[in-house]
């Protein structure tokens, strides 16, 4: 008879009445085994106080394809919601975030935020990751019939900006803007054969639209367009479609592992080609999975301020809070950016006042107008959901590690 092994969710479900919050959390990880350091980052922030006043409700990636992405994400909102918790909390109540792995699996996000929503206690949603993820939510109702604000999600696609809707508040800028700063980069450098790799989803075609209206405007033709499946690093076809193209430059619309096959496999058969990426990619993690001999010199898009440097005082608190809460991690791009989300959601929870509900909390967070979190300014009102448009490009450099 096979052994089961719990889930994180299932874990944080059913707590010992009698068990105290730290016993939880350590029994939790122990009884996990290998799954317990992922499971050990969603459950932190839900059992760090023995009554929690404030309900988030989070789904991420914490298994499959975008795994170490998903654990990012949940780790740059769990340092400063358990530091908000520190402080007090907000009017004097606590936040717990109900964290849940949706594996970036559709189907999963749409039935786990069912569940959250269900929770009347529940005032907003936080993070979330996927184009296709997060636009299933919108084509099915879910964020309408929940009435829940969701604040930063992962994801950059067009369709979940225009036509405007109430329920997501965008921190990080789309992916049109992305690719209209590596076009532009690229084309600034006399380059005018272009190639796109990219994922066969929501999330590849927003941003494989957002490349082809750049070149449109520029009146220049895609030399290739190249698809690989969603959920898979198979990509040895787009390889070869774009090694035919003889494209002098090509901007990849992929997560992790694919973007990081696709690198080694072109470099290994002799593209030459400059390499970019759009911002949903780990550049360390890249360097792991494709080796540093083919990383190196790969542009990638970002949408956040340099988070490596404290030249801002948001990114010193960022930095401080992530050596105190989770001294064993490094600095990261995606968890700087979820950082700066639960920001924006915290602010919105003051501004709600000391019984937030789920409307109040839509009302909060479209007052803001110019806030500004800490040297990075985000903007939103009644009629704008998009809380920033920031692009700039790092390199992978020599040393493995992102410049400037």
């Amino acid at each position: 008879m096979s052994r089961q092994t719990p889930s994180c969710a299932s874990l944080a479900s059913k707590p010992s009445a009698n068990s105290r919050p730290g016993a939880r959390l350590r029994n939790a990880v122990r009884s996990l085994g290998r799954w317990g350091a992922a499971c050990a980052l969603s459950l932190v922030l839900p059992w760090s106080a023995a009554r929690a006043d404030i309900v988030i409700g989070q789904v991420a990636p914490l298994s499959g394809v975008l795994a170490s992405t998903g654990k990012q994400m949940v780790l740059g909102g769990s340092i400063y919601f358990r530091h908000v918790n520190a402080q007090g909390g907000v009017h004097g109540q606590k936040i717990a975030v109900k964290v849940l792995d949706d594996g970036y699996k559709v189907d999963d996000t749409v039935r786990l935020t069912r569940e959250l929503l269900a929770d009347p206690e529940l005032v907003a949603l936080f993070g979330f990751a996927g184009t296709s993820n997060v636009g299933k939510l919108l084509s099915e109702g879910v964020l309408e019939q929940g009435g829940a604000a969701l604040v930063a999600p992962y994801t950059g696609g067009e369709p979940l900006r225009n036509p405007f809707n109430p329920w997501i508040f965008h921190v990080r800028a789309g992916y049109a803007d992305e690719t209209e700063h590596m076009v532009q980069q690229v084309t600034t450098l006399g380059m005018k054969r272009i190639a796109v790799m990219y994922q066969d989803d929501g999330f590849g075609k927003a941003g494989l639209e957002g490349v082809q209206k750049a070149l449109t405007r520029r009146q220049l033709e895609l030399s290739a367009a190249a698809p690989y499946d969603r959920n898979t690093d198979n990509v040895d076809a787009a390889v070869q479609q774009i090694m035919k193209s003889d494209a002098q430059a090509i901007i990849m619309i992929a997560v992790n592992k694919p973007t990081s096959a696709f690198v080694k496999r072109y470099r290994e058969v002799g593209g030459g080609a400059q390499l970019y990426n759009i911002s949903v990619v780990d550049a360390a993690e890249i360097v792991k999975l494709a080796e540093l001999k083919n990383a190196h010199g790969l542009g990638i898009s970002q949408v956040v301020p340099f988070p490596y440097q404290p030249n801002l005082p948001v990114v010193r608190e960022y930095q401080t809070l992530l050596k105190k809460y989770a001294p064993d991690e490094h600095i990261n791009y995606t968890s700087f950016e979820e950082f700066l989300g639960a920001k924006v959601l915290v602010e919105g929870l003051r501004r709600a006042g000391p019984a937030p509900t789920r409307a109040k909390v839509i009302k909060a967070l479209e007052s803001l107008g110019h806030y500004d979190l800490g040297g990075v300014t985000v903007n939103y009102s009644p009629d704008n959901r998009v809380g920033s448009r920031y692009v700039e490009v790092t390199v992978i450099g020599r040393s493995g590690r992102l410049m400037k």
